[in-house]
C-alpha cells in the first residue's frame, strides 16, 4: 500500500482505550496544541495583555443566574468594549471568566469539549461536582502562565438535578492554582468583584424570581463599575449591556438584548433617585 493510501485517516491513538479526558489525550499525543501548559521563557512577563474583569452568579427561585460586565482593559486603557465573558459549557452549566482574555477563551472552548469528549467516551454526562473538579485540575495546569501574569479566574455555575430541592443551583469559585471552592448564594471574580459581592450581600435573599435577580445582577455591575474602572457598566449611548444568563430545568439561556436593556435602563433611572443604589432589604 502506498504511504498516500492512509492520508486522512485517524491515527491508532484515536482507537486505544483510554482516559476520558480530552485534555489528558491531547498532553498525550499533541501538547503543542495545548495553549494553557505553554510557559514563557524564562524572565519574561506577560505585559499589556487584555484582562477581563468583573463576573457574577447568584442563586434565585428557578436556578442560578450568571452575569458579567463587558470591558477588557490593557492597564489603564479600554481594550474593548464588548467582550463576551459569559459561556455555556453544556446544556445545565456555564462558565464565566475574569483574567487574560486570549487565553480564557482557549480555556473555555477547550472545557467545552472536555465536557463533551466525557459525555460521548462514557455514555453519561458528568456530574456538577466533577464538572468543577474537571475546571479546577485545567486552570492548575495554567499554573506555570499565571505566575507570569497570565492568570485566569474563572466561575462556574450549573443547575444540578441531584441536589435537594431549593439547592439545585450551585455555584464554584477557583483561585489561580486550581483550588476549587462551592459558594453559596453568591460569588464574584475580577477586579470589580469586592464591591460587587458588597452590592450582593445587600440585596441577595433565597427565593428571588428571575427579574429581581436579574436586576440584583445589574446593580452590583453597576456598583462595581463606579468604584473599580476596569469595570464597565451599562453603555446606554453605544446600546451595550451586560451579558446576563440562566440555568434552570429547562437548560441555559441568555437574557434577550431587549430584556436586559429593558431591565439596564429601569436600574440606571433608578439610580438617578438613589445614585447608592437600593436599600438591603429588612
Amino acid at each position: 500500500m502506498a504511504p498516500d493510501d492512509h492520508a486522512g485517516r485517524l491515527g491508532e491513538e484515536f482507537f486505544t482505550p483510554g482516559t476520558s479526558s480530552f485534555t489528558e489525550f491531547l498532553a498525550a499525543h499533541r501538547p503543542e496544541l495545548l495553549s494553557t501548559r505553554r510557559v514563557l521563557p524564562d524572565g519574561v512577563r506577560a505585559e499589556g495583555a487584555p484582562h477581563g474583569t468583573t463576573v457574577l452568579a447568584l442563586t434565585y427561585g428557578d436556578g442560578v443566574l450568571i452575569a458579567g460586565d463587558r470591558r477588557a482593559t490593557m492597564g489603564h486603557l479600554i481594550a474593548q468594549r464588548d467582550l463576551e465573558k459569559v459561556h455555556p459549557a453544556d446544556d445545565h452549566t456555564a462558565v464565566a471568566f475574569a483574567g487574560s482574555v486570549g487565553l480564557a477563551l482557549d480555556l473555555v472552548k477547550l472545557y467545552q469539549v472536555e465536557l463533551n469528549h466525557f459525555e460521548k467516551i462514557e455514555g453519561t454526562p458528568m456530574t456538577l461536582a466533577a464538572k468543577a473538579t474537571r475546571l479546577a485540575t485545567m486552570i492548575r495546569n495554567n499554573l506555570g502562565q499565571a505566575m507570569q501574569g497570565l492568570a485566569v479566574v474563572p466561575l462556574l455555575a450549573g443547575y444540578d438535578p441531584a441536589a435537594s430541592e431549593g439547592g439545585r443551583g450551585r455555584i464554584f469559585g477557583f483561585d489561580v492554582a486550581g483550588g476549587r471552592y462551592e459558594k453559596y448564594g453568591f460569588h464574584a471574580e475580577g477586579s470589580g468583584s469586592p464591591y460587587a459581592r458588597g452590592a450582593l450581600k445587600k440585596l441577595f435573599r433565597p427565593g428571588l424570581s428571575r427579574r429581581e435577580a436579574t436586576l440584583a445582577a445589574l446593580q452590583a455591575l453597576y456598583d462595581a463599575a463606579d468604584d473599580d474602572s476596569a469595570t464597565g457598566g451599562p453603555d446606554l449611548t453605544r446600546r451595550i449591556y451586560p451579558v446576563v444568563s440562566v440555568i434552570t430545568e429547562d437548560g441555559f439561556e441568555r437574557l434577550s438584548e431587549a430584556e436586559t436593556e429593558e431591565l439596564s435602563r429601569e436600574m440606571v433611572e433608578q439610580r438617578r433617585g438613589r445614585p447608592d443604589g437600593p436599600n438591603a432589604g429588612v
